[in-house]
């Protein structure tokens, strides 16, 4: 009977430890920056990497969309690391590369240099969003207005997935690739069969991290979410009162560290999740 209630208790001090949702402390943020849209961590050099759309429509060819480059401790290293983009958003790395997703073209930048290196056009596309990279190279690019996921192999683009509601935030890992589309996150595996993961989140669905084995998602609106991996939403963080837009993150596992881009706020916050 004692070894009994021993199990019990222990089994469900386990469970409550793997339910349990983090929360979120701040500390710290970035001066003034120009519609902060997308945050990219590069862990080797030390260097977040920021999307900045600049002054006017966040959907213009306007060639004033720059990215920001800030160290770890939120200070600006240089507002215009890379220059001569229009309304840059996602971000997405793979090795020596920058992605980004510019609203019909996907730009890709040296991190040597913060130069431009190639184009490629996506003349049918509404909107450019999002970017994740697998381990093979292969580059996922959302169209949030065009409903539509594309993968690019080798430089050429294609459809990966179609008909799709408002598809944001992308997440490659392994074999598979997450992704959020109106407040509900999927996953899709190399066969292309779509699961659905949980639903009923703000339909403004932003940016997408793992934690751990669970997710966090952001809504451009103002919230941030725990998803842990059975479907259940907890909500970590509520600024829609306060008019903060929460865009597209980048999350440090090790740390338990959140970049935050606030959009019309003009800064990016860091929170400690734990």
């Amino acid at each position: 009977m004692i070894r009994q209630l021993i199990f019990t208790l222990m089994l469900t001090l386990s469970y409550g430890l793997i339910s349990a949702q983090p929360t979120l402390t701040k500390l710290w943020q970035t001066d003034s920056l120009n519609v902060p849209e997308s945050v990219l961590l590069h862990k080797e050099n030390n260097t977040l990497y920021v999307s900045l759309i600049g002054s006017g429509d966040a959907a213009a060819q306007d060639g004033n969309g720059t990215i920001a480059k800030l160290d770890l401790k939120g200070d600006i290293v240089q507002k215009d690391w890379a220059v001569g983009l229009n309304s840059p958003k996602g971000l997405g790395k793979y090795k020596s590369q920058l992605y980004v997703a510019d609203l019909k073209e996907l730009v890709i930048v040296s991190i040597k240099s913060g130069e431009v290196v190639n184009k490629i056009p996506f003349p049918e596309a509404g909107m450019l969003n999002d970017v994740t990279v697998d381990s093979r190279g292969n580059v996922y690019v959302s169209d949030s207005k065009g409903g539509r996921i594309y993968k690019v192999s080798n430089g050429k683009a294609s459809i990966y997935l179609d008909k799709l509601s408002n598809p944001n935030g992308l997440l490659a890992d392994g074999s598979d690739l997450y992704f959020l589309d109106s407040g509900v996150l999927y996953k899709t595996t190399d066969g292309k069969q779509v699961v659905k993961i949980a639903e009923g989140m703000e339909k403004s669905t932003d940016g997408l991290q793992m934690y751990d084995n669970n997710f966090l998602v952001s809504c451009w609106a103002g919230m941030i979410y725990f998803v842990r991996e059975d479907g259940k939403i907890t909500t970590l963080l509520d600024t829609r009162a306060e008019k903060i837009n929460t865009a597209d993150f980048a999350f440090d596992n090790q740390s338990h560290t959140m970049y935050l881009p606030t959009f019309f706020k003009n800064y990016v916050a860091a929170y400690k999740v734990e």
